[in-house]
């Protein structure tokens, strides 16, 4: 049975009156979009639906939060599975495909894809249709974090789509760790909380692990779009 004050000690930070109205979109369950998912089911968010077409690999059980037995299953379906064992009573849509135009989505998009073009293509089809927007970028131990509440941020985001020829080469996560993914979908799933509460959001963030730098900037930089 399932404790009805399981909440308490971060209804704060997570107020339940406005989880309840939320249905989050996480697209991409690798290693940034598994930990998100798992982190906004344990907040308590009621519907989550999880997008992606791929398959759990042996790499994917060090680096993504999968256990050994769901090697060989979609990461949607496994991700799924662990959903409901953290909490029941979450109501969880699997869609075992690629994000497609006509999805219907949550009001609450966390983009959690490794290249910017995917990026680019989603933020067009759904950008107008969500309030909140939050995408994930993650190379060795780099992290850039950029946010979209209600009309906050939507003038900023678009100009981090830079071309796919001046990104560095490779997928976003090809070299990553379980600690940078996780530290990646906490920073996400901070700015989905400010977002509820009111408060204002980091439009751009960036975390440098290697050389301990946190840095929020208002405006992306050209400089700065490495990953």
């Amino acid at each position: 049975m399932i404790s009805s004050n399981r909440f308490e000690r971060q209804a704060e930070l997570a107020p339940r009156d406005s989880l309840r109205r939320v249905t989050a979109s996480v697209i991409g369950v690798g290693a940034i979009g598994r930990q998100v998912a798992w982190q906004l089911a344990a907040l308590g968010v009621p519907r989550i639906q999880l997008i992606d077409f791929d398959a759990v690999e042996w790499t994917n059980v060090t680096t993504q939060a999968y256990q050994a037995g769901d090697v060989g299953q979609l990461k949607v379906e496994a991700t799924a599975q662990a959903l409901r064992q953290l909490d029941p009573t979450i109501a969880v849509e699997t869609i075992a495909d690629r994000y497609r135009p006509t999805l219907q989505l949550g009001e609450a998009v966390f983009c959690c894809v490794d290249s910017i073009s995917a990026r680019a293509a989603i933020w067009r089809s759904a950008g107008d249709r969500c309030r909140f927007w939050t995408d994930g970028r993650l190379l060795g131990e780099a992290i850039r974090i950029l946010s979209v509440a209600d009309d906050v941020g939507r003038d900023i985001y678009p100009t981090t789509l830079f071309s796919p020829s001046q990104a560095q080469v490779g997928r976003c996560t090809a070299r990553g760790a379980i600690y940078t993914a996780a530290i990646a979908a906490g920073l996400m799933v901070h700015q989905f909380t400010r977002w509820l509460r009111r408060l204002p959001i980091d439009c751009d963030a960036s975390l440098n692990l290697l050389a301990s730098e946190w840095t929020v900037a208002p405006l992306p930089s050209q400089e700065r779009n490495l990953f």
